[in-house]
């Protein structure tokens, strides 16, 4: 049930109108000049998770044309005594969604509500309640003024409104069937996660903290490079030289490896209890078999709250040129991505995939260590264990393990300027149902018969075997 409430000021502008003006004046001036009262109207309880992976989380949303400055606005449950503040500077862009993690200030029931207030407390915006815990997600369908459903989680963008791609139906494999090992047997054991080729070059980051740069090995695939202290993989810590991230998606940007390496974190393995949802940089030009990263954009405080092990999973970095040539719009500001706004950065724009929620966020990285939000994508999928964006075809590949039975999923820009899935794949019929949670696409100079190499991650190591090689249309 939606409970739509107009707000006491309004009420008491309107009985003094109809007192000193008459009836007719009144509504006229109502309807004439909602200056105040619009946007406020337009900020909209949108999403409540109360269970499952994700603390108990409420999500706004601006459905208006106008920015609302949203700061000491109150989140209450059920429970009059009980109270979140909206931080000071917190603000909606026209179409921008933001969830709150509210577990810290009070508890959503299984027979609750979530009630959005004004900075005074008292004057209601809006409000939901419901007689069972979200399974696992109440979401407004369409978002900002439809009812609430059940639907999968998507805290921080649009609503998945049980579409699961827009009613795409999944298809075959766009590639040979046949998959074979890429490895030799036992070189990395288990826990290898994100992968990126780099031409000649494939990076591999494991969840241990360890960064491989792997090279051609004949006809097996890939093997350690051996030069420059590589053998084994290199040790990764934090800025400063301390604890382990938990690195699970590598990435380059358009400089290549040379203007650093960018790996995915989603806590330190020393204080595995708590999310540290990171994009790291490192040099790795050096021989040192212990790499610090250079620049840390720890994005965790603008991230709904998932359990330490569920954070971000997949990186990866998509060119200002291709994002502006498709018309792509910047959710920050609600008009057309301009990257002249954000100073000095890579050139292009971050995505990361949280693994808790399936959701996929874009952030503009600036050298200067601040990052901005310019995305938030849901994927349609349970997970998101990586990333790939794949140039030749202007398009970008989301990838599930084993707890999607290796669902893979590309989306472009749409018409409105956002993300959209484009097509649903199943894994290739010649592999089992892996806990696959690597994947990288060749480039266009390796299209041969009009095919191209992909490789996959086995987080599991499977039959002793790491890595993992395919084929797509070119």
């Amino acid at each position: 049930m939606i409970e739509s409430r107009v707000p006491r000021w309004r009420r008491g502008l309107r009985r003094l109108l109809v007192a000193v003006a008459g009836p007719t004046l009144a509504v006229s001036a109502l309807s004439v000049s909602p200056a105040h009262a619009a946007p406020a109207d337009d900020i909209r309880i949108n999403e409540v998770v109360t269970t499952g992976n994700v603390n108990d989380s409420i999500e706004l949303y601006n459905k208006g044309t106008t920015t609302v400055d949203i700061s000491g606005w109150i989140l209450k449950d059920d429970n009059n005594s009980s109270k979140y503040k909206i931080a000071s500077g917190t603000t909606l862009a026209p179409g921008a969604f933001r969830a709150f993690d509210v577990h810290g200030s009070f508890g959503l029931g299984s027979a609750d509500m979530a009630r959005l207030y004004l900075a005074d407390g008292t004057t209601p915006v809006d409000s939901f309640s419901w007689s069972a815990h979200s399974d696992p997600s109440w979401s407004r369908c369409p978002d900002g003024t439809g009812d609430f459903g059940k639907a999968q989680p998507t805290l921080g963008g649009p609503n998945d409104c049980g579409t699961s791609g827009g009613g795409i139906v999944p298809i075959a494999w766009p590639g040979s069937g046949s998959v074979t090992t890429a490895d030799a047997s036992n070189v990395f054991g288990t826990d290898l996660s994100g992968l990126y080729q780099e031409g000649g070059v494939m990076w591999g980051a494991q969840n241990s903290g360890r960064l491989w740069r792997l090279v051609p090995n004949g006809s097996v695939g890939w093997k350690p490079d051996t030069a420059n202290g590589w053998t084994f993989g290199k040790t990764l810590r934090f800025p400063g030289g301390s604890g382990t991230p938990d690195s699970e998606g590598v990435t380059v940007a358009g400089a290549g490896s040379a203007g650093g390496v960018f790996v995915a974190s989603e806590r330190d393995a020393d204080a595995s209890a708590t999310s540290r949802l990171s994009v790291l940089r490192y040099d790795v030009s050096g021989t040192a078999a212990t790499l610090t990263a250079t620049k840390e954009w720890n994005l965790t405080s603008d991230l709904p709250s998932v359990g330490s092990n569920l954070g971000l999973e997949g990186i990866t970095w998509v060119p200002d040129a291709s994002l502006t040539a498709a018309g792509f719009k910047d959710e920050s500001t609600g008009t057309a991505y301009d990257p002249n706004r954000y100073g000095a950065h890579t050139g292009g724009v971050f995505l990361v995939g949280v693994e808790g929620t399936g959701m996929i966020y874009g952030y503009v990285l600036q050298d200067t260590g601040t990052f901005t939000r310019v995305a938030s994508i849901s994927s349609g999928m349970a997970g998101v264990m990586e990333l790939q964006w794949e140039p030749q075809a202007s398009r970008l590949w989301a990838v599930c393990d084993d707890t999607c039975s290796g669902q893979h999923r590309t989306m472009q820009v749409n018409a409105s300027g956002a993300f959209a899935t484009t097509a649903i794949y199943n894994r290739p019929t010649g592999m089992a149902n892996l806990n696959n949670e690597g994947f990288s696409v060749a480039g266009a100079d390796e299209c041969v018969g009009g095919s191209k190499p992909v490789y996959w991650a086995d987080d599991s190591n499977d039959s002793g075997h790491a890595l993992r090689e395919g084929t797509i249309t070119c």
